[in-house]
């Protein structure tokens, strides 16, 4: 037996039902660092793993609030402090009906080791709540924000732990949790990120991860030697703040990315999608895709329910390079060889876990280049702690800036995770460069601060 499968065992999952993506994460990680944990036995001798895999807490807490025909409504919240070993726990704050403890004991595992690779000291946490803010007015939202951060407030701050925003989570909600947070402490302070620029936020908070995912593409293209983005096919799924802005990055350096999806089908535009109606549909009108043929007859719309099962009609247009912008587990191994056989050369993680452990294994065995999301989407975490550099010196960084610091930390990351797969015996896999990378740096904290 195997010193990854020795400790995989130790896990017994039993019936792990919400918990399942939990296990599929903390699973690709342990075979990842097979080969640091042959190489040292340091690692098994302090049981980093069994204190990793671990949360240092999990806050669970009811929130109540009224909805605009003055009835009582209930949600629950959550905050899953991780690991600390580097800095304070750092990590969004999701609010969707899907939210549950096991998706955020997912979301936490992985923040963790995708903060460790940005080189910023920030540890690892995830929070939120099951309340919708779809189909919601912007009262309600503020009713049940403020409910919200009642509780949350107590578990938080600047040098504790730094939410974010993620799905559900954007600037209007993060000014309704910032605001009651003021009232509550009667502080100033650091204490979210993602902010409205006007109290505190950072520019290109809402375009990085996004735009990371495309910085990381274009350095691992040239690390491995393929042709690089200009005039290439590229395809995107997803419809939200990642996706979108993968797309105008793309489209920044002369690619041409064709797709967009959301949940109901997948809109193709051969000649490359309209960006700015994207964003009317999605950021102002919250429309289907389906309205883009109104101003664009001439080009696709596929439903889901057109596909078969199994697959998704994004990944089976033909491309040089897709990004996974949308959630977990949405690119199956039937996807990986639709892609494969159209050719596609590269595939970047926008999403947090998109890519079914199938298709990556697909992948990385026909030597497609694959950027894992703890490694391609850490934009995002990246310019939420330049935002946290901004709020402490009370300064304001240029947009300029801050993208050429993001191109750069971006760049960084992909090379260290290249290198590392090198060191390792792995050389070309960013899947287990990216995990022993991440987990080292945070393992070697752990051991250096004892027990």
């Amino acid at each position: 037996m195997s010193i990854a499968e020795e400790e995989i065992k130790k896990f017994e999952r039993g019936d792990c039902g919400e918990n399942k993506v939990f296990y599929q994460a903390m699973e690709e990680v342990i075979y990842s660092i097979a080969p640091l944990l042959e190489s040292d036995d340091k690692y098994t001798k302090h049981a980093i793993l069994e204190r990793l895999v671990v949360p240092d807490r999990i806050i669970k807490f009811k929130v109540t609030w009224m909805d605009d025909n003055q009835n009582i409504m209930v949600n629950t919240g959550f905050r899953v402090q991780f690991n600390n070993s580097l800095g304070p726990y750092k990590g969004g704050l999701r609010f969707h009906p899907s939210v549950n403890e096991g998706i955020l004991k997912f979301l936490g595992f992985e923040q963790i080791l995708k903060n460790s690779l940005t080189g910023l000291p920030i540890g690892g946490a995830k929070g939120g709540s099951d309340f919708d803010p779809k189909g919601k007015s912007d009262f309600e939202v503020m009713k049940f924000c403020s409910a919200f951060m009642t509780e949350l407030h107590k578990y938080i701050g600047s040098r504790i732990d730094i939410p974010a925003g993620d799905i559900g989570v954007g600037a209007r909600e993060i000014g309704y949790l910032f605001g009651e947070y003021k009232k509550i402490t009667s502080t100033y302070e650091g204490v979210l990120t993602g902010k409205p620029f006007m109290f505190g936020g950072s520019l290109m908070r809402p375009e990085a991860t996004g735009y990371g995912a495309v910085y990381f593409t274009e350095q691992m293209l040239e690390i491995e030697g393929k042709e690089p983005l200009t005039g290439k096919i590229c395809t995107v799924s997803g419809a939200g703040n990642v996706a979108l802005h993968a797309i105008e990055k793309l489209q920044q350096i002369g690619a041409i990315p064709v797709t967009c999806t959301d949940s109901g089908g997948t809109i193709y535009d051969k000649r490359g999608v309209d960006i700015q109606l994207l964003k009317i549909l999605k950021f102002e009108e919250r429309a289907s895709l389906e309205k883009y043929l109104v101003i664009h007859p001439e080009a696709t719309y596929i439903p889901v329910s057109e596909y078969p099962e199994g697959g998704h009609a994004v990944w089976d247009i033909p491309c040089y390079a897709a990004f996974p912008c949308a959630t977990q587990n949405e690119l199956t191994d039937v996807d990986a060889q639709n892609l494969i056989v159209n050719g596609c050369v590269s595939v970047t993680e926008g999403a947090n876990m998109p890519s079914t452990p199938k298709a990556i294994n697909d992948f990385l065995s026909h030597k497609v280049c694959f950027g894992p999301a703890k490694a391609a989407n850490a934009g995002g975490v990246a310019v939420s702690e330049f935002e946290m550099s901004q709020n402490a010196s009370m300064q304001k960084w240029s947009f300029e800036k801050v993208d050429n610091k993001l191109k750069e930390t971006m760049q960084q990351i992909c090379t260290r995770v290249a290198l590392t797969a090198k060191d390792y015996g792995v050389e070309g896999n960013y899947v287990d460069g990216a995990n022993i990378a991440g987990f080292k740096k945070v393992a070697d904290a752990m051991i250096a601060e004892g027990i």
